[in-house]
């Protein structure tokens, strides 16, 4: 996790399609993981699922059809 100089928090993606990516995770959804939206999986205008394990690393879980959105 880094926080940049405008004070925003982002987090490293591994794994999968985004891996390497820095994405803000939003603090106040009670969901424990980020979908973000990527042409970069295995469904393009989907997204890549991405959820942080017990030490805080962000790891790859799948990809998303858009209509699972």
């Amino acid at each position: 996790m880094t926080t940049n100089p405008q004070g925003k928090v982002k987090v490293e993606l591994h794994g999968g399609p985004l891996d390497g990516w820095r994405v803000p995770p939003d603090p106040g959804d009670p969901d424990p993981w980020t979908a973000v939206i990527s042409d970069h999986g295995q469904h393009p205008g989907g997204r890549s699922l991405y959820a942080p394990d017990e030490a805080g690393t962000w790891w790859w879980v799948r990809d998303l059809r858009p209509e699972e959105l």
